[in-house]
């Protein structure tokens, strides 16, 4: 058939026809429904389609989104390996040594966080490659592994931090709810600065009784920490602050780390809101008006205006709506502009058949 009702086809049951007695208002109503959504990956069953599981994408961690047990697991057994190796070695690394246990634990916590003070430093040819190795896989765990807790511990304190918010406007979940799913990110990124600006006013404080350094010195130690600078004048010395610098080191770049990526995606998103404003706010012109007509035939549908409007709006891509457009061409076996159950079986007794 004409290929204005494959066009108008592509929205499959975004639109339907509203049962009027009268034809006449048949024509010029029409009534939005809303749209089914896709069925779950687990509704899909391999010996009902043709065979064959869903492809995932493998990896040597997983899913990537572990349980705090796996996460407290993993950072164990790292920092186990690691003290046991630089305490074996110990004699064979430089610098400012307090406790033998304590000073292998510190400096592999430098080093998996690549703050490197340098106040303490490999000596050996043994110590500089165990140095190579453990940065990293430092890295690699904090980057992969660690940086997933931490957003998933933001992601369950955005609700506290909503209510807070709404304290005296008693707000229901429902409305708390979908504040969080509008403001995401907006609520991420002012988290993570709290938590930000509490750790450095923590670190500024210990350095300043504990470590004795001047107040703008402890700041300054403090902020080459947290960005991991570490120029190595001024770093943690003393046998409590090894202990203190342990846990406030790892948890300090890690929250920088995602304070940085959510200021990054918060204004990314602040972008995509303003050109989603925009684009609903504009005029339509006749520009517009020739350009979301598909099929060329000087009648613009409801489905071929959406289709303008999600490109407009960077939702979409023209590559995008072409894939989806060809995959429903393929699957559309008579060539009526609608798929069927029909058309559905003949398509997986050809791919069958081949």
């Amino acid at each position: 058939m004409a290929n204005a009702d494959g066009e108008k086809s592509l929205l499959v049951g975004l639109l339907d026809q509203s049962p009027q007695p009268n034809q006449n208002q048949t024509n010029k109503k029409r009534r939005f429904r809303r749209c089914k959504t896709a069925p779950p990956p687990e509704f899909f069953h391999p010996e009902k389609n043709g065979g064959g599981s869903l492809p995932r994408s493998p990896s040597i961690f997983g899913d990537l989104h572990p349980s705090f047990v796996q996460v407290a697991t993993l950072l164990t057994i790292y920092l186990g390996v690691g003290t046991l190796c630089f305490f074996l070695v110990r004699n064979q690394i430089r610098g400012e040594k307090t406790n033998g246990v304590l000073d292998a634990v510190y400096f592999c916590v430098v080093t998996m966080t690549t703050v490197g003070y340098g106040d303490l430093v490999p000596n050996s040819k043994v110590t500089k490659l165990l140095a190579c190795a453990f940065v990293f896989s430092g890295m690699a765990l904090v980057g992969l592994i660690l940086s997933k807790a931490a957003d998933y511990l933001v992601e369950k304190q955005e609700i506290l931090l909503v209510k807070a918010l709404h304290l005296h406007q008693k707000a229901g979940e429902r409305e708390i709810q979908k504040e969080i799913e509008t403001n995401r990110m907006k609520y991420k990124f002012v988290l993570t600065l709290i938590i930000l600006l509490l750790l450095i006013l923590v670190g500024t404080i210990f350095l300043y009784k504990v470590e004795k350094l001047d107040l703008v010195d402890a700041f300054y130690c403090v902020c080459s920490t947290i960005t991991t600078l570490g120029y190595g004048d001024e770093s943690f010395s003393t046998e409590m602050g090894r202990v203190f610098a342990v846990f406030w080191i790892l948890t300090s770049t890690i929250c920088i780390g995602q304070f940085f990526l959510y200021l990054a995606e918060f204004n990314t998103e602040r972008r995509q809101h303003l050109l989603v404003k925009w684009v609903l706010n504009r005029k339509m012109t006749y520009t517009d008006l020739e350009a979301a007509d598909l099929d060329d035939d000087r009648v613009v549908s409801a489905a071929e205006f959406i289709l303008y409007k999600l490109k407009e709006m960077g939702k979409i891509k023209e590559e995008d709506v072409t894939l989806i457009m060809k995959e429903f061409e393929d699957l559309d076996f008579d060539q009526s502009g609608t798929l069927t159950v029909s058309d559905l079986e003949l398509a997986q007794s050809s791919q069958t058949g081949s």
